[in-house]
């Protein structure tokens, strides 16, 4: 491999890389907040199984019913969701270019209100409208960002709907794992206290990955996401041990 080739091989393969890179980060939010929902929940629901005193297997009865029904629930809203989103963009879209091909004089003085707000002035306002209009496409885009302020939604609703789904799966097994083990094989531990260890760690990791997706100081998403799950579970434990109570 000559030079030349080689240097073209490296620049495609630094081009797949950001390619990925950039995917990667369009689904991590929706991974992050699947991660989130799954982890919480599920950790709620065997902290309030600990606070009613129920044993392994119903602990993973719930936490296992929890985990494919919400997860499943929080899917399918996700991908309506992005798909209503793109069902919604096109529509304006398409009144936006019956606007431009019916109405071109009233969407040119547009062009130009929304330029001239923008400081574009004289001469050169006047080449700038001339250069958007000229193009329908690029009117029409122009329109979409400007006047309705609307920007496409490049997400695969599957995409997007599988993402939640196995994220809510996966992390939000964790806090079950160590009940899953005691039924398999007896454990003599307080079950309760290393799922919430196991927790607590899920938490620290989800919170440094929302901390990349919502740009704020690591810290502090880890805090907010300990504190958001702690205070969850504490709330399920009090009303699982309190409603054993009552009932019993």
């Amino acid at each position: 491999m000559n030079k030349e080739a080689a240097k073209h091989h490296k620049e495609a393969h630094i081009h797949g890389e950001k390619h990925f890179l950039s995917k990667f980060q369009d689904y991590l939010g929706e991974f992050v907040y699947g991660a989130i929902d799954g982890s919480v929940t599920t950790f709620a629901v065997v902290a309030g199984s600990a606070g009613a005193g129920l044993d392994s297997a119903v602990v993973i009865i719930l936490g296992f019913a929890n985990l494919i029904a919400d997860g499943f629930a929080m899917s399918v809203g996700s991908y309506l969701s992005t798909k209503s989103e793109q069902q919604n963009y096109h529509k304006h879209k398409q009144i936006e270019y019956w606007e431009v091909d019916h109405m071109p004089e009233k969407e040119r003085e547009e062009i130009r209100e929304i330029y001239a707000a923008k400081g574009f002035e004289g001469d050169l306002l006047d080449q700038v409208v001339a250069t958007i209009t000229a193009d329908k496409d690029r009117w029409v885009d122009v329109m979409m960002k400007e006047e309705l302020e609307m920007a496409e939604e490049t997400k695969s609703p599957l995409a997007m709907g599988f993402v939640t789904f196995i994220s809510f799966i996966s992390l939000g097994f964790i806090p079950l794992i160590i009940y899953v083990g005691d039924y398999i094989q007896p454990i003599s531990a307080d079950l309760f206290l290393i799922s919430s260890l196991l927790t607590g760690v899920c938490f620290l990791g989800i919170g440094y990955l929302k901390s990349i997706v919502t740009n704020t100081p690591k810290l502090q998403s880890i805090m907010e996401t300990l504190l958001l799950g702690g205070a969850a579970a504490t709330l399920s434990y009090f009303v699982g041990n309190i409603l054993e109570r009552i009932i019993s």
